[in-house]
């Protein structure tokens, strides 16, 4: 190994206690504490050390000592604001896709957000009755709202729609077969499927019918002493159609009180009320219920608008079994997701939601609406941008989250030309915007849709488009 010398560039930099010195770094250490700078500091000296041992062996300028010495300054701040900022980031959903489930799916109403933020800032009656003056029950906030809005006799609130399924299936069949039909045995999300669920909750599936037609017949045949309940899947991000038969929901429900047998309905996206125009087929939890289903399970943060929460509905009898249940202390749900989930919920009571629940204003937005919007966006950019090419284009929104995947929301958005960098980069530079825009590429294009931007965010949208357009 050759020897240093004194002429060795890379004693050039110096130690990490030396830079520790300068009032700059200093001021960093007063900001963001010794600790972060240091380390901040040693891997930006790191880096230096490799070309530095590379480059002239001539002694440098003061200047340019200097010079190196504000550099490496400024790299210890960078450093230090990237290690500083929030890795969970707010972004801005130019996709369409409404409930999407990468981008967080439901954002909150303002009296959600404001709600969680009051409860986050202080103690809460969570588990304490303010009546009696002693320990009260959590279950009692989200209990109440649910049963009056679904007309059932009990409700019980768990982490998501998977945590709903297993806590049901594991309370109402541990030990014992469940029928389900083989059309529904779905995939619902990050290779999290229903046979998976069935065997965590400690019960054994007992595939009914064919993955394109099941009769009542089927589970008639199916049903055994073994058997203790029956589930019905809504078909999570997909349609079987064509040749095709289904057990119309009231035979399957006469079917299970005659046999015995709790009948759980995984419905899945969530919606208290009927949808707009395509999208009014989408089933509902009331109609389920009204169907005869003892009890439904559905999502928190898909078409209802809330937060991430599993809601299990229906008859006193199963729902009390499954409060009672020691699984559930470890699915249950923390103060700030019964805050939101209650405030969303009074949106619903209310009848505000179509206007003030965001998922259901982005649904309930019409083609005429967006048009409108898109034009005078449009407008806007060629004011502020340009340079910047945007045409208006004709497409479809999607609902996401597992909901209605055959129907596409008719919308205008914008297309635009991503210039020489190519539409990937463009896209990738909205990105790394403030805030993170993600927006879809199609045929060379970058194309925004207003559905999922609200009017609110428009401004920083243009800004980040202005960022993205620059040389």
């Amino acid at each position: 190994m050759p020897r240093e010398t004194s002429a060795d560039p890379r004693r050039r930099l110096p130690s990490v206690d030396q830079a520790l010195q300068r009032p700059e770094l200093r001021a960093l250490a007063d900001r963001h504490g010794r600790p972060a700078v240091r380390e901040a500091l040693r891997g930006a000296l790191d880096e230096r050390r490799g070309p530095a041992s590379a480059s002239s062996l001539e002694p440098p300028a003061a200047a340019s000592v200097e010079a190196g010495l504000a550099e490496l300054v400024g790299d210890v701040s960078s450093r230090l604001e990237r290690a500083a900022r929030p890795s969970l980031q707010r972004v801005i959903n130019a996709t369409g896709v409404v409930v999407h489930t990468n981008l967080g799916r439901a954002p909150l109403a303002p009296s959600a957000a404001e709600r969680v933020a009051e409860i986050a800032r202080g103690y809460t009656n969570l588990e304490y009755d303010l009546a009696r003056g002693e320990r009260g029950s959590r279950d009692t906030h989200a209990d109440r709202r649910l049963s009056a809005l679904l007309g059932v006799e009990g409700a019980i609130v768990v982490n998501n729609g998977a945590a709903a399924v297993l806590l049901a299936v594991n309370t109402l069949a541990e030990g014992r077969e469940v029928l389900v039909s083989r059309g529904e045995l779905v995939e619902i999300g990050g290779s999290f499927r229903i046979p998976d669920v069935l065997k965590k909750g400690g019960a054994r599936l007992r595939e009914v019918g064919t993955t394109n037609r099941t009769r009542l017949a089927d589970y008639r045949a199916a049903h055994s002493a073994e058997t203790a309940l029956i589930l019905k899947v809504h078909p999570s991000n997909f349609r079987v159609v064509g040749f095709t038969e289904e057990t119309p929901l009231a035979e399957l429900a006469a079917f299970a009180r005659e046999a015995g047998l709790p009948l759980l309905e995984d419905q899945g996206s969530g919606a208290l009320d009927r949808l707009p125009g395509a999208l009014a087929g989408e089933e509902t939890a009331r109609r389920a219920l009204d169907g005869g289903v003892d009890v439904v399970a559905f999502s928190g943060d898909k078409l209802l608008g809330g937060p991430q929460a599993g809601i299990l509905a229906g008859r006193r009898a199963p729902v009390e079994a499954m409060r009672r249940n020691p699984l559930y202390r470890a699915l249950r749900v923390d103060k700030m997701t019964l805050a939101a989930l209650d405030a969303t919920l009074l949106e619903h009571e209310a009848g505000r939601a179509s206007e003030r629940v965001p998922v259901l204003r982005m649904l309930h937005a019409s083609h005429e609406q967006l048009a409108a919007r898109a034009s005078a966006l449009r407008a806007t950019l060629a004011q502020a941008v340009p340079g910047l090419r945007v045409s208006l284009l004709e497409g479809e929104s999607a609902v996401g989250g597992g909901a209605a995947p055959t129907v596409g929301l008719p919308t205008v958005t914008l297309a635009i030309e991503p210039g020489p960098r190519g539409a990937d980069a463009f896209a990738a530079r909205m990105r790394a915007g403030s805030p993170p825009v993600v927006a879809r590429v199609d045929e060379g294009r970058v194309i925004v849709d207003l559905r999922t931007v609200s009017p609110e965010e428009e401004p920083l949208l243009v800004a980040v488009l202005e960022h993205a357009s620059a040389e």
